[in-house]
């Protein structure tokens, strides 16, 4: 069942994911060359506690941490730990945080010191495709509309998608319906509505678009070892057009 948002709604839930995006400013800051995924996740439930907000990422499913940290070849859901940011690594910061009962969630992917001619075009086409995939959130489109646009444009610049996880819905509960693939046919799908707010997030791979999880059970990596990037944000479906909540 979806839950089409009130304004009220809406605006508590930017409040939320403002927070996550004075979070990911603060760790952008931080990434650099020696520093640890583990650094970052302290540096990140020491602000959301401060901030009055609660993590939401820590416990779900049994996650054990407060941001996920994933590193080149790392897709998503990459547990922090000792790994150490080395100069010329790309690292995607995944975080949700839980403020007066809504939930925000955004992700931004960072180079670390001066990376290749190659990494960055990964990074720019991604946040690019993010953007294409947001101006096709208006009522009266199709979740496939999202999908084609984000597909269509990261084909195009000799990248894939990956299609084994998918944007969501997002309000008091951090998943939510519906499901929003990064992929698909223009036209199809559900209908999109006002009060409709998506987590909308393409992971773009330099080469193919297959993964494998780790024995960790949680991290995901590309099975050719090529880099893959991440850019998300909260949007509300408006009849003004998309809302980005997750900006500052």
């Amino acid at each position: 069942m979806i839950h089409l948002k009130t304004e009220e709604e809406i605006e508590l839930m930017r409040k939320s994911n403002r927070m996550v995006a004075r979070l990911l400013e603060k760790l952008k800051k931080m990434v650099k060359p020696g520093v640890t995924t583990a650094e970052l996740d302290a540096a990140a439930e020491e602000f959301i506690i401060k901030s009055g907000g609660i993590p939401t990422f820590k416990g779900y499913a049994g996650y054990p941490a407060c941001i996920c940290t994933s590193v080149n070849e790392e897709v998503v859901h990459s547990i922090p730990g000792n790994r150490i940011l080395r100069e010329g690594d790309i690292i995607s910061i995944d975080a949700g945080i839980k403020l007066n009962g809504y939930c925000g969630d955004s992700t931004i992917t960072v180079p670390v010191g001066n990376v290749s001619k190659d990494t960055e075009k990964l990074i720019r086409v991604t946040a690019k495709a993010l953007e294409i995939g947001i101006e096709a959130a208006i009522p009266g489109n199709r979740l496939g509309d999202i999908g084609h646009a984000i597909q269509t444009f990261v084909e195009g610049q000799g990248f894939s998608i990956v299609r084994d996880f998918v944007g969501h819905g997002i309000g008091k509960e951090m998943h939510e319906e519906p499901q929003v693939p990064h992929f698909g046919r223009a036209g199809t799908g559900m209908v999109l509505k006002e009060g409709m707010i998506l987590a909308i997030e393409p992971m773009v791979n330099a080469g193919t678009h297959k993964l494998k999880i780790l024995k960790d059970g949680w991290t995901a990596v590309t099975v050719d070892g090529k880099w893959s990037a991440q850019f998300e944000h909260s949007v509300a479906i408006t009849a003004n057009g998309p809302d980005i909540l997750s900006e500052l």
